[in-house]
């Protein structure tokens, strides 16, 4: 039988998430609107202070900072010149992201102290050697579409953290790259170092491998360091992500729309800041933003709340145009168990179907504190099965299969049908996650625990695993580089 194609059938593009209206996004942005400009935002840089009044913006100068009113036409100009789409480049460039609405990729959980070691599964402070091990980790598994630094470098000199960061990031994955900046100089040192890693300054600026983030303090607030470091950024040419970390009930409005409003307020403030500087320099808007527990007093990133704000997020990002970094699969959990993978499952596929373009939060436990070797395996096991849900079920004259529908008729066998060994490659597949039966499953795997089997993964994949490589000279020049900024450091730590 010919199906002859029809003229103007309606397609979707997968599932998704309409978790607001035009109306209600329209509502949250003019509210936005008018606490910029009748509330305004405090700011803490002297400098960021100018750089608003000379772009039509009023302030209010007080005792080491000052408040600055931004008019909405200021607002709205400086989200229009902002690129719609970006390009995240990484030192393999078959590695590079590229953030255009509704594709959805995932990263892990980003600046924990505390990991869980591998091998002797207690948890312990993070060093600069788990920051490395965890980048090349997260380059093996193809889930994870950028880098974000894991966990901080805890055991190096104060000051100097972000530089050691990002050498070994840079050293260990071909991925985009995701991370803060300790200072102005330490960004500065950050792009000589990342420079270094792709062979020269020139190929840097044509590539940029990472993305600077910024945290505007809630509520409304605008400290000095992001200030600084986002105008630094804008004339390095690096891309600058924002991301609020607002707590619902502590640090923004006990309801959840009010926390919309005040994130929405802050990242977009920032925006302006960039804009003002460098026009059409990348921005990403970005949340962790989630409820304050009232009754315990902690951050509650396993909770529905968590991805909901953060499904929001996806939206107004997307409201605005602007690419998306936001959260979605944490846990409040201690230990990778029943309870991270719940949490994890619920808050990723909130954020993955609002169609969010990076989706951060694997790996991570205990409120965004502690990161696990076996969770980030675990986690991409799920991620793999969110991406295929998310895909939708496509409706075309092929997939409807009506040939082979009227072909076996009634009561016949599809399992021997052809057409079955052809689509046989398009269903999900496991690598962890067990589909046998109980007996070959047992033969397998002797009945062990599946975290166990992820925290063997992960070690394997650490012994074997060769990330991209540096250019030739690159690694001498990059410890040179780390070891001429430590004795910086310590000078001015001694002065």
């Amino acid at each position: 039988m010919r199906r002859i194609i029809r003229s103007g059938i309606g397609t979707t593009a997968g599932f998704g998430l309409a978790s607001h209206s035009k109306d209600e996004l329209d509502s949250i942005h003019y509210s936005t609107l008018q606490i910029l400009q009748d509330t305004g935002i405090k700011v803490m840089s002297a400098q960021a202070l100018e750089v608003f009044h000379g772009g039509g913006c009023m302030v209010d100068r007080l005792d080491g900072y000052g408040i600055v009113r931004i008019p909405s036409y200021v607002v709205e100009e400086c989200t229009f010149w902002t690129p719609r789409t970006i390009v995240y480049h990484g030192r393999n460039p078959d590695d590079d992201y590229v953030a255009e609405p509704n594709r959805v990729g995932f990263t892990t959980f980003g600046g924990c102290i505390n990991v869980i070691d591998p091998q002797t599964r207690r948890l312990r402070r993070a060093t600069k050697q788990d920051c490395g091990d965890l980048s090349r980790l997260c380059d093996y598994l193809d889930e994870i579409c950028v880098a974000e630094r894991t966990v901080n470098s805890t055991d190096v000199p104060d000051g100097t953290i972000s530089v050691h960061n990002l050498d070994a990031l840079a050293t260990n994955t071909g991925k985009h790259i995701f991370l803060g900046a300790d200072s102005v100089h330490a960004l500065q040192v950050m792009v000589e170092l990342a420079a270094a890693s792709v062979g020269g300054m020139e190929n840097f600026r044509k590539r940029p491998i990472f993305t600077v983030n910024v945290c505007p303090m809630s509520p409304l607030t605008l400290p000095n360091n992001t200030c600084e470091v986002i105008m630094e950024a804008a004339k390095l040419g690096v891309g600058v992500m924002v991301m609020p970390m607002a707590l619902s009930g502590g640090t923004s409005s006990a309801t959840l729309a009010g926390t919309l409003v005040t994130h929405n307020a802050e990242v977009l403030s920032a925006i302006v800041l960039a804009q003002l500087v460098q026009k059409g320099l990348p921005c990403t808007y970005a949340s962790t933003s989630t409820i304050l527990d009232l009754r315990f007093g902690t951050s509650a990133i396993g909770s529905p709340e968590y991805g909901m704000i953060n499904a929001s997020i996806a939206k107004l990002a997307q409201y605005y145009r602007l690419p998306s970094f936001v959260g979605g699969g944490a846990s409040d959990s201690k230990i990778p168990d029943i309870q991270s993978g719940y949490e994890f499952t619920l808050s990723a596929t909130m954020s993955a179907l609002a169609g969010a373009n990076i989706v951060f939060g694997s790996g991570v436990l205990e409120q965004g504190l502690t990161i696990d070797f076996g969770k980030i395996v675990l986690d991409a096991e799920m991620i793999r099965m969110i991406q295929i849900a998310i895909k939708g079920i496509e409706i075309t004259d092929e997939k409807l299969a009506m040939d082979v529908i009227h072909e076996v008729g009634h009561g016949g066998a599809y399992i021997t049908h052809e057409h079955s060994l052809r689509s046989m490659r398009s269903q999900s597949r496991a690598k962890l996650f067990d589909r046998r039966s109980r007996n070959d499953w047992m033969e397998l795997t002797q009945g062990k625990e599946l975290r166990d089997q992820a925290y063997e993964t992960a070690m394997d994949i650490l012994q074997h695993h060769k990330p991209y490589p540096l250019p030739e000279g690159a690694s001498a020049a990059m410890d040179e580089i780390v070891k001429d900024f430590e004795k910086e450091i310590a000078k001015q730590g001694g002065a």
